[in-house]
């Protein structure tokens, strides 16, 4: 099925610096089908796919009929030739004639046998301008084979091999989607850190600024005590400067966040907390089916293997007698006008064995041939090894995923219980029933807490898309994730 791209935008005018501008506000989801309909990377990825795309349309004709026209139109000729005479002797003599000659011939290979079968048609128009005379030769019908005996089939190989490389190209192109959407969503958080650093600096440097005013009223009255005072001006210089470094951040991930997703450098935008979270269990047995049944690792696996056993025939095939066996039949003619070529034609055979037989080669023969079984042997054990891997990581990432949602709900009580903390801690700071030590705990405590929360949301969301990447499923409608490639809808 294809994932439909619905991209909507909370858009704000707001003034800065007398001119109006346009927030744009953000959500996570907003920011992924940003990222996969209109980002760079995935122009890149679209590209590779119409790669090998045709690729495998190539693959395809090679096996088709091929239907040629030939011919030298023409082939003038005015030089001194040594021609043999009759009696064995020869003579130079000067040749003037124009020929011109033309082919139709129609060729198909049989991948089964590695052989090649054609019919063709020909003929050859020739002047001698020093006898003024013209000629006629040609063959009207001539068909024949071409068999290799005792060799390597590449055709039957490469009908093996071929499709899985595309199969494999058409699951990687939406494995690599799903990865851009990781990626974006890698991105959106960090936007969402700073920005959520950034609140956090203004609402300090305001707070530290009102205990300042306070502290300068008891200071008045004598309440407070020097050491109080001096660490509630650096209260407000520490809270200016780390407004200072969110703010630069800021910029920095603003830039990279909009660079990504291919949106407008102009635009200010805003990120919206994605809370519309998904809290489920995920059968580890349904996501490993799914990810074997959807990934490009299975039919990779499949070609390595077979590509493996290619390799060995190969060297067995070429250090074994090797032959070729070319076989034609047909009639030819020859006339001093065009339709006699095909009067009382006379038959034209012809049969021809080719042969190559190694005799001494130094073991150079057996040792491809050692070595080839010998990489057989690796490419078993390498695909066995990352075939675990592969299922043992689908398994891991279910198992992460699983245990997301216990995290949540800690971290989301104790964001509450921290931030309800540090209100209290401030109205009793105000209040001279606490100290300035005991409020910046308390803050340190909220701002932890509120960073904690972030971050589990964070590790849902790339659980959530690493999940669909590694099983191409998505679990949240029940259904196989599936793209469509712009650049190929028109094919």
């Amino acid at each position: 099925m294809i994932r439909r791209l619905i991209i909507s935008f909370i858009i704000i005018p707001i003034g800065l610096f007398g001119q109006d501008t346009l927030l744009v506000s953000l959500s996570l989801r907003n920011v992924v089908d940003l990222a996969i309909s209109q980002s760079s990377a995935v122009k890149y990825i679209q590209n590779r796919d119409v790669n090998y795309y045709w690729r495998w349309k190539n693959h395809q004709t090679r096996f088709r009929p091929q239907l040629t026209l030939s011919g030298a139109l023409p082939d003038f000729e005015n030089q001194t030739k040594p021609i043999v005479q009759p009696d064995g002797s020869i003579a130079f003599t000067q040749i003037t004639q124009l020929e011109t000659s033309a082919q139709i011939a129609i060729s198909q290979p049989i991948p089964q046998l590695g052989a090649y079968v054609y019919a063709a048609s020909g003929i050859v128009r020739l002047q001698d301008f020093n006898n003024n005379t013209v000629g006629y030769s040609g063959y009207p019908v001539s068909v024949g084979i071409t068999q290799p005996l005792f060799a390597y089939n590449w055709m039957k190989w490469t009908r093996m091999t071929e499709p899985l490389v595309y199969q494999e190209a058409q699951r990687s192109f939406i494995e690599s989607i799903e990865e851009i959407s990781y990626n974006a969503t890698s991105r959106f958080f960090r936007y969402l850190r700073i920005q959520t650093d950034f609140g956090l600096a203004e609402s300090n440097l305001k707070n530290s600024r009102d205990n300042l005013k306070i502290a300068r009223v008891k200071q008045e009255l004598g309440n407070i005590s020097e050491n109080d005072f001096s660490r509630i001006q650096l209260s407000v210089f520490n809270a200016q400067k780390a407004l200072n470094n969110a703010r630069i951040d800021l910029k920095n991930a603003d830039y990279e966040l909009k660079k990504y997703i291919g949106l407008d450098q102009n635009l200010t935008i805003e990120l919206v907390i994605p809370l519309d979270m998904f809290l489920w269990e995920v059968d580890p047995d349904k996501a490993l089916s799914e990810s074997l049944e959807n990934r490009k690792e299975t039919p990779q696996f499949e070609r390595r293997l077979i590509q493996a056993d290619r390799d060995l025939t190969r060297a067995k095939r070429n250090a074994g007698v090797r032959a070729t066996l070319q076989m034609s039949y047909g009639v030819s003619n020859s006339a001093d006008d065009f339709g006699g070529i095909y009067e009382n034609p006379e038959k034209q055979q012809n049969v021809r064995l080719a042969l190559s037989v190694p005799i001494l080669d130094w073991g150079r023969s057996e040792s491809q041939v050692k070595l080839a079984e010998s990489q057989r042997e690796l490419v078993l054990y390498d695909v066995d090894q990352d075939r675990q891997d592969f299922e043992r990581q689908v398994v891991v990432q279910v198992e992460q995923f699983n245990l997301i949602k216990t995290q949540i709900e800690t971290a989301e009580a104790a964001d509450q219980v921290a931030a309800a903390g540090y209100l209290i801690a401030l109205k009793n700071f105000q209040n001279g029933e606490v100290s300035i030590t005991d409020l910046n705990i308390s803050l340190a405590e909220r701002e932890g807490a509120k960073r904690d929360y972030i971050r589990s949301i964070e590790n849902y969301w790339e659980s959530y898309f690493r999940l669909r990447e590694v099983t191409l499923y998505d679990f949240e409608f029940d259904m196989k994730i599936y793209y469509m490639n712009p650049m190929l809808t028109s094919e």
